[in-house]
């Protein structure tokens, strides 16, 4: 046996001695086998420094089950005023001096309608999903008419619509609130 020898050799020898003390060892020949090996493989050097067992711990703690809790109604209404508030604020602010032109308007949809999406959400209005829509068009002379459809509960579910014209564009941002009991 060679003087340095690894963590793992020094565990897996006192494994076989327990074992053997145990009267788990046949005979002394497996040792002797083990001690044998660990000569041949005195060049190579493996250590295991952390070992995932698979569903080790999923067994230890089973997965939380919550019950449910039957709230068919929500505990307060969605502000409808200060939603349209947000989406004046948002439009305004971002569209004031900006020009009609296609690639950028098409891009500015996308971020208005997170824009508005995030701070309806930092209202924390519980149960609630928010979906946010921005529209942006040229001012010609033409009209345009938009709807939506939407299959909701009309007690509870709502929305809240803006519209924003300056010199050369015009803007219709809505926010659909559907509660989900």
């Amino acid at each position: 046996m060679s003087s340095v020898q690894s963590a793992t050799d020094i565990a897996m020898e006192k494994a076989a001695r327990s074992l053997k003390k145990q009267g788990s060892l046949a005979s002394s020949s497996v040792s002797q086998e083990y001690s044998v090996r660990l000569q041949k493989r005195h060049g190579s050097m493996s250590t295991i420094s952390f070992m995932d067992e698979p569903h080790g711990d999923n067994m230890m703690h089973p997965p939380v089950r919550m019950e449910n809790t039957f709230q068919l109604q929500p505990y307060c209404r969605f502000p409808d005023g200060q939603v349209r508030n947000i989406i004046r604020e948002v439009l305004e602010g971002y569209l004031a001096e900006e020009r009609y032109e296609p690639e950028l308007c098409r891009q500015m949809t996308k971020t208005l309608s997170e824009v508005v999406k995030a701070r309806v959400k930092d209202l924390g209005l519980a149960r609630y999903k928010v979906i946010c829509i921005v529209h942006i068009g040229q001012l010609k002379d033409q009209t345009l008419r938009m709807g939506s459809r939407c299959l909701w509960d009309p007690k509870f579910d709502t929305f809240a619509s803006f519209e924003f014209r300056n010199k050369s564009l015009f803007a219709v941002g809505t926010v659909y609130a559907i509660y989900a009991d």
